[in-house]
């Protein structure tokens, strides 16, 4: 397995613990559990998400771009990319 197919399995693992994580939160509203808690689960998700987006903007840059990994605009890039990811936590 190369490493986007091993990025876009990833994704869509995150993405469906996150869908099990809303649902979670669904129920914790028709319980009516304390808002606190709906609140940390929520934040959760949203650290989740942004995982997810940061996950997807690598992706796009290492198949769309097509920049050759041994250039000065790939070293760039890769700096972009991990500056976005430190931003979104």
């Amino acid at each position: 397995m190369d490493k986007d197919e091993k990025l876009n399995k990833d994704i869509i693992n995150r993405l469906k613990r996150i869908e099990g994580q809303v649902k979670g939160i669904q129920g914790m509203v028709d319980k009516n559990v304390c808002c606190d808690d709906i609140l940390i689960q929520v934040l959760a998700v949203r650290s989740a998400i942004n995982k997810v987006g940061g996950m997807i903007i690598e992706s796009y840059a290492n198949n769309c771009l097509q920049l050759d990994e041994n250039s000065k605009e790939y070293e760039n890039v890769k700096k972009l990319i991990k500056n976005i990811n430190t931003f979104i936590k």
